[in-house]
């Protein structure tokens, strides 16, 4: 005899279903769950007077091999292939499969793959999200606390650069020569995330960058602060052409040594990712946002300007002095840091990331960005776009 309950019921019990409708957060965001591949009736759940025990949901007899190390139940699975329902297994380390788990001799619909035993762990996803893990390709590396904040939010791998908390890394996200490229490597073991650590790219001869990639550097970035000239920005390119990795850029704000246009012309078509690219994190002041309509340029934001409301300006100038060493009582620092700030093209920014002219946000973190808002602030700035621009077509 089957059992009917109703939706409400059912969702708080084994989380929302096919056709249900799900609020992000305090967004005005809202998906709609596609399929439900738990199986009605058969819902793998853990607890006391729950399904996942031994004979029910957990098959007796099931070997170290068969059974899965973990199940995850009932989750929301959010990503490019969909939004659905379903229970994941995980085995080795890795997702096994996703679908229905549980004990195959009662329950229909459990994988070969999928199976759960005495040596399989629970975690309870119901009216969870489960979605991939976020990257935050743009870190300045000052201190560990950094981890502890993008893991609880999300992320789970660190790109960029730095020794700790040294003048240098306050400004630029390099990881300097062999010795601490080797330390940071080293120290990045204790967590149990992902880490890429990007060597200082401003040289405008070869050899002290080919020995940063070879001591272990996942590419090179190149920063105005040690001096983005043209010369320096085709070597830097030239090297990781040779050994297949990034350069990330921070481009001339001041325009020293040429405009955007020399910039653009040294990059000669190689593919380079270009650090906030709306300009208020750095970059050649006003119009470095140009080269988001580059096929080859990767362009990027900082949270910071993500999304443009009422305080996004104010914070912006004290925040830039303090990252870049720069000096209050000297007008010319000044002067520099507010060339930086425009919220012209901070709004701008916005609408380019609504088009998908503009493609990754980033932290920045922590000489402008907040490591732990990096997702926070791309899902706000993807509601903002709702309220502003409206329903997409096919809503």
């Amino acid at each position: 005899m089957d059992m009917i309950i109703d939706r409400r019921a059912y969702a708080d019990m084994y989380g929302p279903t096919t056709g249900d409708r799900v609020r992000l957060g305090d967004t005005d965001l809202v998906v709609e769950v596609e399929q439900d591949h738990t199986v009605y009736g058969e819902e793998c759940k853990f607890g006391g007077g729950k399904v996942l025990r031994d004979g029910m949901g957990q098959q007796s007899g099931a070997s170290q091999k068969e059974a899965l190390d973990l199940v995850i139940t009932n989750a929301l699975v959010l990503d490019y292939t969909g939004i659905y329902k379903a229970d994941i297994g995980v085995k080795d380390g890795r997702i096994a499969g996703i679908g229905k788990a549980g004990n195959p001799d009662i329950m229909p619909g459990v994988a070969e793959q999928m199976i759960v035993g005495a040596t399989t762990e629970v975690v309870a996803g119901e009216k969870l999200i489960l979605t991939a893990g976020a990257l935050d390709v743009h870190v300045h590396f000052i201190c560990p606390q950094q981890v502890e904040e993008a893991i609880a939010s999300g992320i789970t791998t660190m790109l960029g650069g730095g020794t700790g908390p040294a003048t240098g890394t306050n400004a630029t996200t390099c990881t300097p020569g062999a010795f601490y490229i080797r330390t940071m490597l080293q120290a990045a073991d204790a967590w149990p995330l992902n880490f890429g650590f990007l060597g200082k790219g401003n040289s405008s001869l070869r050899p002290g960058l080919a020995a940063q990639v070879e001591a272990g550097a996942c590419g090179l970035k190149l920063h105005e602060d040690w001096g983005t000239t043209p010369a320096a920005i085709d070597a830097c390119l030239a090297v990781a052409e040779e050994f297949d990795v990034q350069v990330c850029i921070h481009t001339d704000t001041l325009n020293e040594s040429g405009f955007v246009e020399a910039s653009r012309a040294a990059f000669k078509g190689r593919t380079i990712h270009t650090y906030h690219t709306e300009g208020a994190g750095g970059g050649h002041a006003p119009d470095i946002m140009r080269l988001s309509g580059e096929a080859y340029v990767l362009p990027s934001s900082t949270n910071p300007t993500r999304p443009f409301t009422v305080n996004t300006i104010d914070e912006h100038l004290d925040m830039l002095m303090v990252c870049h060493h720069l000096d209050k009582n000297i007008p010319e620092d000044v002067a520099f840091a507010e060339s930086r700030i425009r919220q012209e093209t901070i709004a701008a920014e916005d609408i380019l990331h609504d088009l998908g002219a503009l493609s990754i946000i980033a932290s920045d973190s922590q000489a402008m960005g907040r490591v732990g808002e990096v997702v926070c602030r791309t899902w706000q700035t993807a509601h903002k776009m709702r309220q502003q621009r409206g329903l997409l077509p096919e809503e």
